[in-house]
């Protein structure tokens, strides 16, 4: 019974999976038999007319990076990444270095509450959000926080993760009474279990040296046929590698299923009943490796067999744009849990709904799928449109929901 329950399990990490189920949510909203939500479809193309223009706004001549954290790294048009890894003169050493930031950066990208914000004396500026937080990761990881080595600070490893504190934490993010930041015990505890994790499982994080998360670029690549690599193997490598660090989560036959969840609506004749994933943060981080894995030069493809992320400003879009309404106003003045069904249901519709949204958005920009992969989409996108609209509906640009986080799934 367990293997048969693991191998169902393994057929949920993946993203076919993913999209799968979301799609089958949105239909059964569509039709009436979600709980809590309904969804007005003739509103998609006036949303998708309002993501098109904050596409051309902030990229006139259409050409949209992807959506992944580097774009966190730009400030005063000056890519602090790039200046901070020219020290590489090795293209793998480069992008194990990359892996190592982006995974820990990505880790740590659960929001950050309304309160908290970063200042950063070198560049002189406060930084609040997302921004915010990949800008405190990349100054911690450029003074060393992570790394063990002493004469190797730009580097996540093992022992750096293992050993780091939420004091530690809490002071390279500036935290204060006056600037708390949501989710602290659990943002350094989910870096404590990535180096464990590291430990754990040599076959995929070991280096010559130590394990540390940049060992995935060697996994990753090793999965490449011909220096092509799919997309989708990204997210498989890291849900097989990942899945234990996320703490209190399902797991089905032994095995972690990360940011999978139940919901009622959902039927199976299988151990899978119920269940379903997301991996939203995996997701991201998959599109996060895409360009160090292109930049050592692989040749990655199939970008859309990922899918869209379902975090609060995608979310927050579809909401505040009226593509889908709570049948119950009041449920919008409650807080959830993430695991609650109302919240499930609005995540795997998201995901869906961008899938939707997505041809809808090139129509209006008059280009092709090729020219604007989903990766750019959300970029230029959903993610924007959607905190533009949240700014116009909420002081303070907060999401639609307010979410029981633990620092760990938004």
């Amino acid at each position: 019974m367990a293997s048969s329950e693991a191998e169902a399990a393994h057929g949920l990490l993946n993203a076919a999976a993913v999209r799968q189920r979301a799609h089958e949510i949105l239909d059964l909203a569509l039709a009436g038999q979600i709980q809590s939500w309904r969804v007005d479809l003739d509103r998609l193309p006036d949303t998708a007319r309002f993501v098109a223009g904050v596409i051309r706004d902030q990229y006139p001549d259409l050409k949209v990076p992807f959506h992944a954290r580097w774009r966190h790294f730009v400030f005063q048009r000056r890519d602090l990444w790039a200046e901070m890894s020219a020290v590489f003169k090795d293209a793998d050493a480069r992008a194990r270095a990359a892996f190592d930031l982006a995974i820990v950066s990505v880790l740590l990208d659960a929001g950050s509450g309304p309160g908290w914000r970063y200042r950063d004396a070198p560049l002189g500026i406060e930084a609040t959000r997302s921004e915010g937080l990949a800008l405190a990761s990349l100054r911690m990881f450029e003074a060393g926080a992570f790394s063990d080595r002493a004469d190797q600070p730009l580097r996540a490893d093992a022992d750096g993760l293992i050993a780091l504190s939420a004091a530690a934490l809490a002071e390279g993010f500036q935290v204060a009474d006056d600037n708390p930041l949501a989710g602290l015990e659990g943002r350094a505890s989910l870096l404590n279990r990535l180096g464990t994790q590291a430990v754990a499982r040599p076959d995929l994080f070991a280096m010559a040296d130590s394990p540390r998360p940049g060992g995935l670029y060697d996994a990753i690549r090793e999965r490449s046929v011909d220096g092509r690599l799919a997309a989708p193997v990204i997210l498989e490598v890291l849900l097989e590698a990942l899945g234990p660090v996320w703490q209190d989560r399902l797991t089905l036959g032994g095995v972690d299923l990360g940011d999978t969840w139940r919901h009622p609506a959902v039927e199976r004749d299988d151990a899978t009943d119920g269940l379903v994933p997301i991996h939203k943060l995996s997701q991201w981080l998959s599109y996060s490796l895409v360009e160090p894995l292109m930049d050592a030069g692989l040749e990655v493809t199939d970008l859309d067999g990922l899918t869209g992320l379902a975090e609060y400003r995608n979310g927050g879009l579809f909401l505040d744009m009226g593509v889908v309404a709570l049948t119950d106003p009041a449920d919008g003045k409650k807080s959830w849990p993430v695991s609650d069904p109302l919240i499930v249901a609005w995540r795997s519709m998201t995901v869906a709904l961008l899938d939707r949204i997505a041809p809808l958005v090139r129509d209006e920009l008059g280009v092709t799928p090729d020219e604007m992969p989903l990766a750019s989409v959300l970029e230029g996108g959903t993610w924007a449109a959607g905190r533009r609209i949240a700014a116009t509906k909420r002081e303070g640009g907060g999401p639609p929901l307010t979410i029981l986080s633990d620092g760990t799934v938004f």
